[in-house]
């Protein structure tokens, strides 16, 4: 390869993001990874926004090219990715396979894919980072940096990096690679680095905020979500760092980042806390029974005029199979006090395409979205001036890996256009509701490369050879049919085993039984993992790597 920029000795490290400057500024992850290495003297770290990867990569930083740095570090957070990531480096002259690129420089993938499933991408990479970058990636940069300084080629490097903590070699490092998790035996239920952002701007998930980590995994075990697994021990940020990391950067706005907001016992003292300090605010979504009147009451008189539940199932069956621990009634209750307290928009989910969903499901959704309207009413009360708008935001499910529903098949692109058909039947005479859907195509791609083995890096390559996912698909339909379309035995292996998340996949099988059945199953306790012990996480956090 050409000669590295000179850094006055440090290691040149190209920081990658797949996706444009908006993604960089929105992904926490990606994010910590700049602050973790741009602090160490020894590493030399610049920014890459890939776009939709067309053009040759340039640094944000210093305006060098990609091909240039010996280590490039990419976070991949959306399987869709794969294919901008494939152009770039085309963009850049570099080869897009591991064995095209024997010498350096040496491709670094982290990120949620490579501890969901990192197969799809080991032709591509050269290493993957599993798990939590506070929790070695340093380690890994600074010897690599030796390596190149020395002199030491990039696969004798690789050879003797490959049993490191977290560090996942195609074809040398003996798997399963556990995941690492930046955690101390005492600090259980604590989220000790809570990300947050370096940059900030107008084209952020929320413009020209500060971003906050509050938590960190979900303690509720709903079936279908990858977040809820692959992140246990579920964590909460301290208020008092949290409250730290405002202080410093003195931000006129915060974004509080987290998949169980209301489940922070100090959610409510810390917006309290932002807003005596004027700084404003805004969250992600809320679970219904978290929605308190307490709660809601202080969001509405700092401004919050917008609240998103979750309801996920069209049924409270389905609810039940997901282990979406919903009452009915609770939900009902927070849609009451939301249109009472003067919400002007409320966001509901839900998902389709369940394996056991059937018409009697939507049936009962009918008839829920009528008691919906009928608590917005109750709410509303005599008020004229106000009215509070519902978007009903319908996705595809997509049987995701370290899920109970790894085993599930997933639902034709026919059936969830028929699924959307029917939403859209009921709810294009209800006043004030408006419908929002995915694209099933996009979703059953999801579906391809989420559970596929390496054979689905030939999927991306015809991608990027034919202009897009459309052909490709069609070309590699029998293929895709085969990953789709049905149920897995319990006893399959499947290809991203080669990663240890922590959760035994015997407990994940009870789930997926379970699931069939419509029984639900306990979230993670208060006390943590020694208080529980059904996953198997509470063994994992004990045993040495």
């Amino acid at each position: 390869m050409p000669a590295p920029p000179d850094h006055g000795g440090r290691l040149p490290a190209a920081l990658v993001i797949t996706g444009d400057e908006g993604m960089g500024l929105s992904a926490l992850g990606w994010q910590a990874v700049y602050r973790l290495l741009s602090d160490r003297p020894e590493i030399a770290v610049e920014r890459f926004f890939l776009g939709k990867g067309f053009d040759a990569p340039v640094s944000a930083d210093s305006q060098r090219d990609l091909g240039l740095f010996p280590l490039m570090a990419a976070s991949v957070s959306f399987e869709e990715d794969f294919l901008p990531f494939l152009r770039a480096l085309a963009a850049a002259g570099v080869p897009s396979t591991r064995t095209e690129r024997p010498d350096y420089p040496l491709v670094l993938v982290g990120g949620p894919i490579a501890f969901l499933n990192p197969a799809p991408l080991a032709p591509l990479a050269d290493a993957f980072f599993v798990g939590e970058a506070e929790a070695g990636l340093v380690d890994f940069c600074l010897k690599l940096k030796t390596a190149v300084f020395d002199g030491v080629s990039k696969q004798d490097f690789l050879h003797s990096a490959k049993d490191m903590p977290g560090i996942y070699v195609p074809g040398l490092s003996k798997t399963p690679v556990r995941r690492v998790v930046d955690m101390s035996p005492d600090s259980c239920g604590l989220l000790s680095t809570p990300a947050y952002s370096c940059f900030t701007g107008p084209q952020a998930a929320f413009p020209d905020s500060l971003l906050l980590e509050v938590n960190r995994g979900c303690p509720h075990a709903c079936r279908f979500c990858a977040a809820g697994f692959v992140y246990r021990p579920p964590r909460h940020a301290s208020i008092e760092s949290l409250q730290a990391i405002v202080e410093e950067a003195q931000p006129p706005k915060v974004g509080l980042v987290g998949t169980a907001l209301t489940d922070w016992p100090d959610l409510l003292p810390f917006l309290r806390w932002l807003n005596a300090r004027k700084t404003k605010f805004s969250l992600s979504s809320l679970r219904a029974d978290g929605l308190t009147e307490e709660l809601l009451g202080f969001l509405r008189e700092c401004g919050i005029r917008t609240v998103t539940l979750a309801l996920e199932g069209a049924s409270e069956r389905l609810r039940h199979a997901a282990n979406k621990k919903l009452d009915a009634e609770v939900f009902l209750a927070a849609v009451e006090r939301a249109a009472r307290l003067g919400v002007n928009h409320l966001r509901v989910y839900l998902i389709l395409g369940w394996p056991w969903e059937g018409p009697e499901d939507y049936d009962e959704l009918e008839g829920f979205l009528g008691r919906i309207l009928q608590a917005r009413d109750q709410g509303h009360g005599k008020k004229t001036k106000e009215f509070m708008r519902i978007t009903l935001g319908a996705s595809s499910l997509v049987p995701k890996p370290w899920t109970p529903m790894q085993w599930a098949p997933m639902a034709s692109e026919e059936a969830l256009i028929q699924g959307q058909k029917r939403l859209r039947d009921m709810t294009k005479n209800l006043r004030g509701v408006a419908l929002q859907v995915d694209a099933p195509f996009q979703a059953r791609l999801q579906g391809v490369l989420s559970r596929g083995g390496e054979e689905a890096f030939e999927l991306v390559q015809l991608a990027a050879a034919h202009g897009g996912w459309k052909k490709a698909m069609r070309l590699w339909a029998d293929q895709a049919t085969q990953i789709l379309d049905r149920e897995r035995g319990e006893h399959e292996a499947f290809p991203w085993e080669v990663i240890d998340t922590g959760v035994a996949r015997a407990s994940l099988w009870r789930e997926w039984t379970r699931a069939a059945r419509s029984l639900a199953t306990p979230g993670c306790p208060k006390g943590g993992c020694e208080d529980c012990g059904i996953c198997g996480m509470d063994k994992w956090l004990k045993a040495k790597d």
